[in-house]
């Protein structure tokens, strides 16, 4: 469906089942023969160099799914009832191409029985996960600063329907258990790590004694996790939720962060929080390693007026693993783009409609909106390469 390392713990795929916890590649001896002499045959075997294989899987990632009261509303077909799919219509065939999509859920899923709400402390139906699974959505981030805005039982509601749907949720935490758990995906052979953590909680506390609800930016938490993930995926993919809001630049708070999670082993950063698309970059860890990174994804469901709030995007990386014997490196390659625009009459109808699809009708001025968007992007990335869907 719509940065180099996005990260996890045992988790599933959309079509294949979720993997558990496993080291890197482990070195394999064969028993060795008990004939004094092996034949010029088999010696010949052994002497060969371990074959090179390479394989591929695609990831994914979409901004900010933040359901304010026209959104649910125009989603609603009878009582306590709401159908969210439509409005994904138009980007759906964009979100199942990825072997993994990736989706910021910003406003907490913890259903009509907690009481629907809003700015400033949202709740929305179960019904927006059921939507989000339906269109290839794998794994969410549930670490931005309205994770608490229903407490405790908000998260637990939430990660008891992700878990229900199959879908990995990383950045909020049910027990102390489930907070030592990285998420793990893997396909094609390639194992993902699924790591996330934000800024704050708009000044909701946690529990006493209940610190493992949410995932807060600590760099000494972030560095023991990423050698956690490190010692058991191939990739590690953090989610950031950081920055100002509405800014179309990152600030050298998020550059640091993203760079320390980069220099301790993060692969792909998915920035989220300020609302609207920030650039892509290319960062170099401190071991030389590349890292690709997404400031902001953006909004990609949401019923804000700010402007350029509308906007948002579906990244897509391809991961490279190339394995060698028991020695195996990972790429990160191919960044790709596919802008997105929310689009609503008098607050209702609302669509999430790929940019270069836009009509007069939906938006003043589409085309300068579109160039307007490809300009900010490829700021530090000359090359991105943008999805066409027409």
């Amino acid at each position: 469906m719509s940065l180099v390392a996005l990260s996890l713990l045992a988790c599933a795929g959309q079509n294949q089942p979720k993997s558990n916890l496993s080291s890197h590649s482990k070195n394999t001896e064969k028993t060795k023969s008990s004939n004094p002499s092996p034949s010029k045959g088999s010696q010949a075997k052994k002497d060969e160099p371990p074959k090179t294989v390479k394989t591929e899987a695609t990831l994914s990632a979409v901004g900010d799914v933040l359901i304010h009261t026209p959104v649910y509303k125009d989603a609603q077909t009878g009582k306590n009832t709401y159908d969210f799919k439509p409005m994904f219509t138009k980007v759906k065939p964009y979100l199942e191409d990825s072997d993994i999509t990736f989706a910021n859920s910003e406003s907490i899923i913890g259903g009509e029985q907690l009481g629907l709400s809003s700015y400033p402390a949202f709740n929305s139906p179960f019904e927006v996960g059921d939507a989000l699974k339906s269109v290839g959505v794998d794994v969410v981030s549930m670490a931005n600063n309205h994770a608490l805005d229903k407490g405790e039982q908000g998260i637990l509601n939430a990660t008891s329907h992700w878990k229900d749907l199959g879908v990995e949720y990383v950045g909020a935490n049910r027990n102390e258990s489930d907070a030592q758990r990285i998420r793990i995906i893997e396909k094609n052979g390639i194992k993902f790590a699924f790591l996330a953590y934000t800024f704050g909680t708009n000044g909701i506390q946690v529990p006493n004694g209940k610190d493992y609800l949410v995932n807060y930016i600590d760099k000494t938490k972030m560095q023991k996790d990423l050698e956690k993930a490190k010692a058991v995926a191939d990739v590690v993919v953090v989610s950031l939720h950081f920055g100002v809001e509405y800014q179309p630049m990152p600030n050298d708070d998020q550059k640091d962060i993203a760079q320390f999670a980069v220099d301790h082993g993060a692969d792909i950063i998915l920035g989220s929080h300020p609302h609207v698309l920030q650039p892509v970059q290319w960062l170099t860890g401190k071991d030389g390693h590349k890292a690709f990174v997404i400031y902001s994804l953006g909004n990609f469901l949401a019923g804000q007026e700010t402007p350029n709030t509308q906007i948002g995007g579906i990244l897509k990386l391809t991961v490279e693993k190339t394995q060698t014997g028991d020695q195996s490196s990972i790429q990160v390659t191919d960044p790709e783009f596919l802008p997105t625009y929310i689009t609503y009459k008098n607050w209702k109808n609302f669509k999430v409609v790929p940019m270069d699809q836009l009509t007069s009708s939906d938006a003043p001025n589409p085309k300068q909106i579109y160039k307007e968007t490809k300009d900010r992007m490829t700021h530090w990335v000359k090359d991105l390469k943008f999805i066409k869907t027409k």
